[in-house]
């Protein structure tokens, strides 16, 4: 385990959570909040693949499982990785069925105590597609927003938000 919250823990990926992970990266309500395409089985499961190998490598992005406590069910994604200011960045990815309850708020809350006690970061960034609407609304309860910026690899406008150590502790 990485950490947990009050409903959910953040563990290592798995081979075992390959079913729930395409249910999730093959779900076009899913990605095109990213926006990204959909995926097909073997795409989702060598995306996988690749992300529990990179975390074996003790890589700098780390991409975790989230997990609910009382189900032991895979819910999502979260991570954190570098932006292209080489700042860490939190993000999570949650299953259509997992929406709305509150998790999305939860795991950012995590992953920011997490950033700033454990991994002792002074910044912490998220971004998120403009058309996000309840990703914008879970990151404006905690960070300040920064800038938007048009993302390439995505093909979208992005905007970006920042929170400090300082007055997160």
């Amino acid at each position: 385990m990485i950490f947990e919250t009050d409903r959910l823990i953040v563990r290592q990926l798995h081979e075992s959570d390959k079913r729930a992970y395409f249910d999730m990266m093959g779900n076009p309500n899913v990605m095109s909040l990213i926006p990204r395409k959909i995926m097909s089985k073997d795409e989702s499961d060598k995306h996988l693949a690749q992300f529990i190998k990179n975390n074996a490598q003790q890589i700098s992005t780390k991409v975790w499982a989230i997990q609910l406590k009382a189900e032991n069910e895979f819910i999502g994604l979260c991570a954190f990785l570098k932006n292209n200011e080489n700042e860490d960045e939190i993000g999570y990815r949650l299953r259509e069925n997992y929406w709305g309850v509150g998790y999305g708020t939860e795991i950012t809350k995590g992953l920011i105590d997490f950033g700033f006690k454990h991994l002792n970061t002074d910044l912490i960034t998220a971004d998120v597609y403009v058309d996000n609407l309840r990703s914008i609304k879970i990151l404006e309860k905690f960070f300040s927003r920064d800038i938007e910026f048009f993302n390439t690899e995505d093909q979208c406008t992005d905007r970006r938000y920042k929170l400090t150590r300082k007055e997160w502790l």
